[in-house]
């Protein structure tokens, strides 16, 4: 039986006074004689198969079909027309920090929040504290997709493919379905899905209960820079385009104008579209701090649970940055495999029925002076800071991509002019081999002709 939802708001200085205290009582994230095992330099990948062709099936839709899924979905396809700048994205890469799941550039701590993620989506159907969690009886994977899709078990079964532990439906199969399905809602649908695996389809099979996806989407956009730092390469698995718009919504022009408080329609990703400096954010006035008995915010995601803390980032909600409890954050990530793991996600799960928020106070200096000191003195893992002699500014991580590239494009020029040499070798030696067969068979065709013109007798000739 579920907990009674409590949402409780405090005052500032109580919040602070607390955090404090548990900082100093419990400690960091990381204690001293940790040794970061980061690599210098995190190669990242951002294939996204199936991005393109979903674009042109949105354009070829109805104004009364996108309607649909704008009601239903948010605003996720204005991330279509967001252009992803690789160069930047790897050169992000390298400033985030595993251990406390943000970006770290210098002395400014940074990070997509929930609130920040919730007002990009636009989407009223999802209720911002109903957390996603893995249910305790999953239903088998074709029932869900019937659910989902409409079709047949028959339909469902004939196109399932198993990839490593999880069944999977590819790409095509439900791109064939976008374009034929009658009914116009279980179109949306699937077009949300895209690539569709098990676990993805648990997910989306709870938002008609209203669940929000933001909390998955944080989650696994912070599990997948994590990984790609720690190996130091990998495949980026999350919303490219979402994390690079709410990074560029973090810069705004002075001479552009945010008309939010003036239409009820306004969209930030629309607003997005051309990718430059954008307007600032409708700060809420309540910040998400903390969950049940977690000292901050524990998210459930698609494969894995992660942890972040919003005190971390007060002065990204305009209100004064003071000392947090960070004690347990590194430890708090687990993957759903093992025995205990179900114990901990109903524990996360209930905490959500308790959240905590905190009133913003903005007046003074933005930073506490114990939360300077405090920050200078802890145990990080991450590059190093921008005063140091030996770091590398971001411009130098984007030069290194450039050459990067530029080494991969050799390597490929190379490898074509091997594969021609070789070609042109090949190619000489089968016309060299088909030149001595034509000398043979000439020989042969000589010898023979010969012989036949000695076994005629001379009346023959005539």
């Amino acid at each position: 039986m579920e907990n009674e939802f409590l949402d409780k708001v405090e005052d500032n200085a109580v919040v602070r006074i607390w955090s404090e205290k548990m900082q100093l009582e419990k400690g960091n994230s990381l204690a001293k004689g940790y040794v970061s095992e980061l690599w210098d330099y995190t190669r990242i990948s951002l294939t996204q198969n199936s991005l393109q062709e979903l674009k042109e099936i949105w354009d070829q839709w109805s104004d009364e079909t996108k309607q649909l899924f704008y009601s239903n979905y948010g605003d996720l396809p204005y991330l279509f027309d967001i252009k992803v700048d690789e160069q930047l994205f790897r050169a992000l890469a390298q400033y985030w920090n595993p251990a406390y799941s943000y970006f770290t550039f210098g002395k400014v701590d940074l990070v997509p929040t929930v609130e920040e993620y919730t007002v990009l989506l636009c989407c009223p159907r999802f209720q911002v504290d109903k957390a996603y969690s893995t249910a305790a009886y999953v239903p088998t994977f074709w029932k869900k997709m019937r659910n989902i899709t409409g079709m047949s078990e028959q339909w469902i079964t004939a196109r399932i493919k198993q990839k490593g532990e999880c069944k999977c439906i590819p790409w095509k199969n439900l791109r064939d379905l976008i374009l034929a399905h009658p009914d116009g809602k279980k179109k949306v649908d699937v077009f949300v899905l895209g690539y569709v695996d098990d676990a993805v389809s648990d997910l989306f099979d709870r938002l008609d209960k209203g669940v929000t996806p933001v909390l998955a989407i944080l989650a696994e956009t912070f599990r997948s820079l994590s990984a790609c730092r720690q190996a130091g390469e990998g495949r980026f698995i999350g919303y490219a385009q979402l994390l690079l718009a709410w990074f560029h919504s973090h810069f705004w022009k002075v001479d552009r104008i945010s008309y939010r408080v003036f239409s009820e329609m306004y969209s930030s990703l629309k607003e997005i579209e051309d990718v430059e400096l954008k307007a600032p954010w409708l700060i809420p006035d309540r910040i998400l701090y903390r969950c049940g008995s977690f000292d901050w915010v524990p998210l459930l995601g698609i494969w894995r649970a992660v942890g972040y803390a919003p005190l971390l980032i007060l002065r990204q909600y305009s209100s004064r940055q003071f000392v947090l409890a960070t004690h347990g954050l590194a430890q708090c990530k687990f993957s759903y495999r093992g025995d205990n793991y179900k114990k901990k996600v109903k524990e996360i799960y209930h905490a959500w029925n308790q959240v905590h928020r905190m009133k913003k106070l903005a007046v003074g200096l933005m930073t506490t002076p114990e939360h300077s000191e405090w920050r200078s003195k802890r145990i990080n893992d991450n590059i190093p800071e921008s005063n140091s002699e030996d770091v590398r500014p971001m411009e130098e991580y984007l030069q290194i991509e450039r050459l990067e590239e530029e080494k991969m494009h050799l390597r490929l020029d190379v490898d074509v002019e091997k594969l021609e040499a070789e070609k042109l070798r090949k190619g000489k030696n089968k016309v060299e081999e088909n030149l001595d067969s034509l000398k043979t068979d000439y020989k042969k065709l000589r010898l023979s002709f010969r012989t036949a013109r000695r076994g005629k007798t001379s009346e023959q000739w005539r």
